[in-house]
């Protein structure tokens, strides 16, 4: 039977829900987390996809969230590093917006107040002769290029996730907390499934409230309380058939003081983002705008030779990023910083709150949370998290290539850009979609095989042809309708609701 009694109930499946679970079963306590879509649907799979510090933080004088968000980028990488690589980002200089005296000043902070170790550090190049300014319009003769990390953000999640199932919390997705009340000593939480109906009541010494943009939705479900902590902001991008051959990235300044990336995705891709603009509606109802694919592809315009239209655009994703409102002016001028209150005691039952943060900051984020959930229940065990590797990434940090040649000699009939795939996805865990005998499986389209889509079922919650395509991996860009119609009827004959756990 399934248990009823934990010392804690995280609500929320996103990137610091699941950082927080991960860190407080391996500290011992007992822990459920509850999502009521699927992990990663909702801000944590809507970002850039970057582990940075945050160069343009800087000019907001945010020097502790950029330092501590430097130190993180080569834990991070340590931790994951098949689905965390090392980017070059290239930043064209030219007249009229932000000076080179300014940038050059905060490229040297960027360099030297994160404790940079492997990453290279900064350099300038020559766009008449660099390989990076073949693709930018006449007039751009020189550039800054950096350091910074790619993430795959969504999968990031799931590992987080599956660490903690492998470490003992229950993880439960597509379920959703319909009650939270204060008991004695604690909380009284009704789980629903959102897919059958059923309801189940677990208690809970502390709760932690890490739902993102519902963070305000669930505090008034437990306190009452109808004050905003949140404001709401909508990030979108744009996805185009690549602009560009090499394997670096491109940070642009606006004419309007913001900035935008683009970056190599997914081989054949370009990723364009992001926007910034306060977001008053459903965070379900999330959607990129005429005026903001207008806007990221007339921005692009401004550098690419090639100019950018609408019609270019192949894929969009939106997502809502719940900052902490500290009355900035502006939706880029709005910390990225997180903030961590508390409401109660241990004695009446304590929720903690979660506004902000960022996805390079999220371990950081659980650590300060684990120090106030240990003021209230007691400690348990030492920090740990930033010597673990996540599931899949027990290999050297430089050793990416490596393993992509023992998997690809383990299994000689598959393809070398699948086992690399497979590789950046699932790290040594490849292993287990390639076993027993080195194949991948009925082929549903591209490249996606029968073994994989069972794996993901069994290992890290998938239920739909979305969280498949879009979530655990990018697929979605290479498969059609008809073979998202047999992935689903796959799905279908095997699932039990959650099979992993």
């Amino acid at each position: 039977m399934s248990r009823s009694e934990f010392d804690i109930v995280v609500i929320g499946g996103g990137i610091n829900g699941c950082g927080i679970a991960r860190d407080a079963v391996g500290r011992g306590y007992s822990v459920l987390l509850a999502e009521m879509r699927d992990l990663a649907s909702g801000t944590s799979s809507a970002s850039t996809k970057l582990i940075h510090g945050g160069l343009r933080y800087l000019e907001h004088y945010e020097f502790r969230l950029v330092r501590e968000s430097l130190m993180e980028r080569e834990v991070l990488w340590s931790m994951a590093p098949h689905i965390i690589w090392p980017l070059r980002f290239v930043l064209p200089h030219h007249g009229g917006l932000r000076p080179a005296w300014l940038l050059r000043l905060g490229l040297f902070l960027y360099d030297h107040i994160g404790g940079r170790k492997r990453l290279p550090k900064t350099t300038t190049l020559d766009l008449a002769r660099d390989p990076a300014g073949k693709p930018l319009r006449k007039g751009y003769s020189k550039a800054f290029e950096y350091s910074d990390a790619w993430v795959q953000d969504a999968r990031l999640v799931a590992l987080n996730a599956r660490d903690a199932a492998d470490r003992g919390a229950e993880i439960l997705t597509r379920t959703k907390v319909t009650r939270l009340e204060r008991g004695d000593a604690g909380f009284r939480v009704e789980l629903t499934d959102q897919e059958t109906g059923r309801t189940r009541e677990v208690t809970a010494r502390l709760v932690v409230n890490a739902a993102g943009p519902w963070v305000d939705q669930v505090l008034r479900q437990s306190t009452g309380s109808n004050e905003r902590h949140v404001r709401l902001v909508q990030g979108s991008h744009i996805v185009v058939r690549k602009l560009f051959d090499h394997d670096r990235c491109y940070i642009f300044q606006n004419k309007d003081n913001r900035i935008i990336f683009a970056i190599p995705y997914e081989g054949d891709f370009t990723l364009i983002g992001t926007t910034d603009r306060d977001f008053s509606g459903s965070p379900d109802e999330v959607r990129i705008s005429d005026e903001e694919i207008a806007y990221l592809c007339e921005a692009a315009s401004e550098y690419f030779e090639r100019g950018v239209t609408p019609d270019d655009v192949v894929w969009t994703y939106s997502g809502v990023r719940p900052l902490y409102d500290d009355g900035a002016s502006k939706a880029q001028e709005a910390t990225r910083d997180y903030v961590i209150k508390v409401d109660g005691t241990g004695r009446e039952g304590a929720i903690v709150n979660i506004f902000g943060g960022k996805i390079t900051t999220y371990r950081r984020l659980a650590e300060s949370v684990l120090e106030t959930i240990e003021e209230t229940l007691g400690a348990r065990g030492p920090a740990w998290t930033a010597g673990a590797t996540l599931p899949g990434g027990d290999f050297p940090v430089l050793g990416f290539e490596e393993l992509v040649s023992r998997l690809k000699t383990e299994a000689p009939s598959v393809a070398e850009g699948t086992i690399r795939r497979l590789a950046r996805n699932y790290g040594t865990r490849a292993r287990h979609i390639l076993e027993p005998a080195g194949n991948l499986g009925r082929i549903f389209a591209a490249d996606l095989g029968g073994n994989e889509v069972d794996y993901l079922m069994d290992q890290e919650w998938a239920r739909d042809v979305d969280d498949v395509l879009w979530r655990r991996s990018k697929l979605g860009l290479r498969i059609g309708a008809d073979a998202r119609a047999e992935i689903a009827a796959h799905m279908s004959a095997r699932s039990g609701p959650g099979r992993a756990r």
